[in-house]
């Protein structure tokens, strides 16, 4: 292309958020929650029988949900925080000190804390944002416990590093999926791995109940406590043998759960589909990072974490964000800020994880989903584009 046919640098004046025309007219939005005639089918029978508590419909979800996550038991309960207290409960005690990601949602170390045991907070790896093993290797004392690993946005951990890691070290190792919904690991289940496995289906996750959570495991005792704290600590109807709670799920949430499940290998797949899409068009945009994942794992892409180097930007990453809103693409952060900065552990903490606080600063999400057509894919990798190097230095 000649000097005088080449197409003008991009500039601030470029951009719709000063005026200019956006690249799509109307939003692309980060979440789409769809629930399908199948979907509302089955709830209005649940409603139509009168039998709205836990019952079959929740004894089905539990047996397809094992089976397509590759464990030998499931334990439905009321939502994925739920699911994180009945695993602790468990599996860890009180003056414990628990392993955990200072990068992610809240609930994986504040169940910990309502367990009354101590949370101990390790960095993210830079290239994946899920816990780093090396330093989870490093914070191991005497009175370590536990692990507890989120497969953080849809990306597993490195499980052979951790399985290794708590093998070698006796502790046990509870997996936070609750945004990885039919992610693998060598080509396995997440199920498969761990001394337990949480999930959340709340309604911007990969699959949905409305509200619920679920946990799975491999450990027939394990499974057998974990029915028993759900539901008051009985042994049978009205014995029990120990405090519990009521986290029930319902039979109204399992069968939208169970008619759900049975599109998530597709909605999956979809999701993957964008996300290459995604990486194709990141992957030529200077100062912009697509995801990583651990080697021998496979993605569910719950979010597209996108990484931005900020310091070869004339902007935050919150002008960037906002810059692309008025592109029409709509945008996340998660998180605002890591755990280790959140005010209720202010007094408990004495130093900062330094990857997590640069992810604070430099992470957002884009729209992934399985109800985006190919040219709103298009469309957000072409609005990257035109922020990225307006805003380029």
């Amino acid at each position: 292309m000649s000097p005088q046919t080449a197409r003008p640098a991009i500039d601030l004046s470029d951009l719709a958020v000063n005026g200019a025309p956006p690249i799509s007219n109307t939003s692309i939005g980060v979440i789409s929650v769809t629930l399908t005639e199948a979907d509302i089918d089955a709830a209005v029978s649940v409603l139509r029988s009168g039998m709205l508590a836990q019952g079959p419909h929740v004894a089905e979800f539990e047996e397809r949900f094992a089976k397509i996550t590759g464990a030998k038991h499931a334990v439905a309960c009321a939502n994925g925080t739920c699911a994180l207290q009945l695993a602790y409960g468990v599996l860890i005690n009180p003056g414990d000190e628990v392993l955990v990601p200072a990068w992610g949602y809240i609930a994986t170390a504040s169940m910990i804390v309502a367990a009354g045991a101590k949370p101990i907070f390790c960095d993210a790896d830079p290239t994946t944002y899920n816990i780093d093993p090396q330093d989870a290797a490093r914070k191991i004392t005497s009175r370590t416990t536990a692990i507890a690993a989120t497969h953080l946005y849809g990306a597993p951990v490195d499980i052979n590093r951790f399985d290794a890691l708590a093998k070698e070290r006796d502790l046990h190792i509870i997996y936070d999926a609750a945004q990885s919904h039919l992610a693998t690991f060598n080509n396995t289940g997440l199920g498969a791995f761990g001394d337990a496995v949480t999930y959340s289906f709340y309604p911007t996750k990969n699959m949905t109940t409305g509200e619920g959570g679920m946990v799975t495991t491999n450990d027939q005792e394990v499974a057998n406590r974990l029915r028993q704290l759900r539901s008051h600590g009985e042994t049978e109807k009205y014995v029990h043998g120990t405090i519990g709670f009521n986290y029930r799920m319902t039979d109204l949430e399992a069968a939208i759960g169970v008619s759900q499940l049975s599109r998530l290998p597709d909605l999956t797949g979809q999701r993957q589909h964008n996300a290459r899409a995604h990486d194709a068009a990141i992957a030529k945009i200077e100062g912009l990072h697509a995801p990583v994942t651990a080697p021998n794992s496979e993605h569910a892409y719950h979010l597209y974490a996108v990484r931005m180097e900020v310091d070869r930007f004339k902007c935050t990453r919150d002008e960037f964000c906002a810059a692309l809103k008025a592109e029409g693409v709509g945008s996340a952060i998660h998180y605002p800020r890591s755990l280790t900065r959140q005010p209720v552990f202010a007094s408990e903490i004495a130093d900062h994880p330094p990857v997590a606080d640069r992810l604070a600063e430099s992470l957002f999400c884009i729209p992934v989903h399985p109800a985006l057509s190919e040219q709103e894919v298009a469309l957000v990798g072409e609005a990257l584009a035109k922020v990225a190097a307006a805003y380029r230095m």
